[in-house]
């Protein structure tokens, strides 16, 4: 936030519950925040982002991109520094798809996960009855499909 030509910093932590997440949009909101920065680190963003979305300007950081300087790491040196890249224009933002496409992509991998598991299922039961000199023929198999 500045005031005048100085920049002042406040720094709060809020849960990642739905609650905790709403309290964060307000605060933003009544400090006059604009702009929200987050570093892209597995799908901990996504809860934010949903939350955030449509109020804020919003910029996803690929974590490879922001790195820090080394040292000691926290997540308030971390959201410090991604302050700083975010009020200088520093932070190439990664493409985040729109909700449509995102849902749509969430289906898809389950479905693939699902396939997956069905084939090693299948594989797993063909193994035992292998292992047992047991082999299905046609009719066999359509039970088991059954």
């Amino acid at each position: 936030m500045m005031t005048g030509a100085q920049v002042v910093r406040e720094v709060r932590s809020f849960p990642t519950t739905t609650r905790g997440l709403v309290a964060l949009a307000d605060w933003l909101r009544e400090a006059g925040c604009t702009h929200v920065a987050m570093e892209a680190t597995c799908v901990y963003w996504k809860p934010v982002w949903h939350v955030l979305e449509g109020e804020f300007e919003l910029e996803l950081a690929n974590t490879a991109h922001i790195k820090n300087v080394p040292g000691r790491k926290s997540d308030v040196n971390d959201a410090t520094w991604i302050t700083d890249l975010l009020a200088h224009g520093l932070i190439r933002s990664s493409f985040v798809p729109p909700g449509p496409i995102q849902e749509l992509r969430d289906l898809t991998r389950t479905r693939k996960q699902l396939v997956r598991e069905v084939v090693q299922h299948k594989q797993r039961i063909q193994k035992v009855l292998g292992d047992d000199n047991l082999k299905l023929g046609a009719s066999g198999r359509r039970m088991f499909r059954a």
